[in-house]
């Protein structure tokens, strides 16, 4: 039998069935409401089925490693953090796709279509797409409270849950000023990693599990921030990677979605960096191109392959990956939760989607 990392397996058993319960009670509140709110709640639940569960599981091993119980503290209200996230990030990046099914604006822009409403199906679309995160964001807390913790745990963990979702909004707003500024230098494309992803997926997530166990600071969340930092870029810089030469069946989003979208990552900074003259055109002319084909997309990869930014980008992810575990294996943690986190970390960063 295959072993399963981390217990993954079961925390995302334990965070889908929480969901389930979770959306269920909400579906009456919107439906009194009107009927008219289903389709949203149809495409939530839909969006929520799917996952890899990663800072649910960071903050379970985050509570495990300060001591915490079995069996607590599998926080599926990260989920609904993350949902919100994606919903918004498809809306400004104009993604079509998420999870191998339309994003949820390019839904209700579909319907809004097929219907024959009033005005703009994109307006209508993305509209209802940022009140659709907006309710997930707005969710996060009442599911955080509702999940059976102790009250003084949860309010030990509310300063974290704060922090997280503030860094997380400054990190998608720094992303989205990179794309319209231009402003394409490694270093800021590892700042937007930083905030954007290492924090709110891998950090964050590990000092809330901390917190709840009773260890909000100290040299237990000191070692989860030098093990979640360096681990947090990787898992980013792997997701660059993918967003230029993954599988689609895999990663769930076309191949070269990032190109299109005009993002400013680290892979594309790299490569422009180190490029030759008849190369930093290819970049230049390619990028933020949304009728971006096959052919120009090869053309990117092959620029990327040439100037050894993908090798560059491999090797740091390695070095970032080895710093994480190297950093865990001196934690004072317990060591069971010592040998799930290097599991993690081998986990997030694997080479597929």
């Amino acid at each position: 039998m295959a072993r399963d990392p981390a217990a993954l397996d079961q925390i995302r058993d334990r965070v889908g069935h929480a969901l389930r319960g979770f959306l269920a009670q909400q579906r009456a509140v919107l439906l009194r409401a009107g009927e008219e709110l289903l389709p949203g709640l149809e495409a939530l639940e839909e969006l929520l089925a799917a996952g890899k569960r990663l800072r649910p599981a960071f903050c379970y091993w985050g509570w495990r490693g300060a001591g915490g119980e079995d069996g607590q503290a599998i926080l599926a209200a990260l989920e609904l953090l993350h949902a919100s996230a994606l919903v918004h990030d498809d809306v400004m990046d104009g993604s079509d796709t998420r999870r191998g099914r339309p994003s949820l604006h390019r839904q209700f822009a579909i319907r809004h279509a097929e219907r024959r409403w009033r005005g703009s199906p994109e307006s209508f679309g993305s509209g209802a797409a940022i009140l659709m995160g907006d309710l997930l964001l707005a969710w996060t807390d009442a599911m955080y409270h509702a999940s059976g913790l102790p009250a003084g745990a949860l309010g030990r963990g509310q300063a974290v849950l704060d922090l997280m979702r503030t860094e997380m909004i400054a990190g998608q707003y720094l992303d989205l000023l990179g794309q319209a500024a231009g402003n394409g230098t490694v270093g800021s494309a590892l700042r937007v990693a930083e905030y954007k992803t290492a924090r709110y997926t891998i950090e964050r997530p590990l000092h809330l599990g901390a917190a709840l166990a009773g260890f909000p600071d100290g040299p237990v969340p000191a070692a989860f921030s030098a093990y979640g930092l360096p681990l947090g870029a990787a898992f980013q810089l792997r997701d660059d990677i993918l967003g230029v030469f993954g599988d689609p069946a895999q990663t769930g989003k076309p191949a070269g979605d990032d190109v299109r979208e005009g993002k400013r990552t680290v892979l594309l900074a790299l490569a422009r960096a180190r490029a030759g003259a008849g190369q930093a055109r290819v970049i230049d002319g390619r990028l933020g191109d949304p009728r971006l084909d096959e052919a120009g997309l090869a053309e990117v990869r092959a620029v990327i392959t040439d100037t050894g930014a993908l090798a560059a980008c491999e090797a740091m992810i390695g070095e970032r990956v080895a710093e994480a575990v190297a950093a865990i294996g001196q934690a004072p943690v317990t060591d069971e939760a010592r040998t799930a986190l290097a599991e993690l970390a081998v986990a997030a960063t694997a080479r597929h989607g």
